[in-house]
């Protein structure tokens, strides 16, 4: 696990410019938020989550999340036909605070054009760093009114 600024960014996943996270797992893309995205939103209190079957396409929403201080739509970093809906977080939604890349994960994609999509993806190797801080940065600036 790679902390950048005190926040997990796991190497072996690509990062979507909308907080979310893609892990390519044999022939399907397991997504979820950042640990950045869970910790700036608080305590999640509800996700509303699509259906499998639903075909998604990649950055435009597929769902929403909301705590106490914040609602903000979840945004797909591949395309593909949702093969499983993690449903456990219907009961417990601060799954995705306690373990943003484990038992939080939000849906299972089958991608339709993963080779390419990936080249839109953030790693370690192509940014990550310099984009979360600006991200952190952008984030300040906003709750100080700036």
């Amino acid at each position: 696990m790679t902390e950048i600024s005190g926040y997990d960014m796991p190497d072996d996943l690509y990062y979507h410019k909308e907080h979310t996270w893609a892990r390519v797992e044999y022939k399907k893309v397991r997504v979820g938020v950042t640990d950045f995205a869970a910790r700036s939103a608080g305590d999640i209190v509800y996700v509303d989550l699509p259906f499998e079957g639903d075909e998604i396409k990649q950055g435009e929403p597929f769902g929403k999340m909301q705590s106490a201080k914040w609602i903000g739509e979840l945004y797909a970093p591949i395309s593909g036909e949702i093969v499983s809906v993690n449903d456990v977080l219907d009961r417990k939604p601060t799954l995705i605070n306690e373990s943003p890349y484990e038992s939080g994960w939000i849906i299972v994609i089958r991608p339709s054009n993963l080779e390419e999509e990936l080249k839109d993806l953030m790693t370690h190797e192509t940014g990550l760093a310099d984009w979360l801080n600006n991200e952190i940065e952008r984030v300040r600036a906003e709750a100080e009114g700036v």
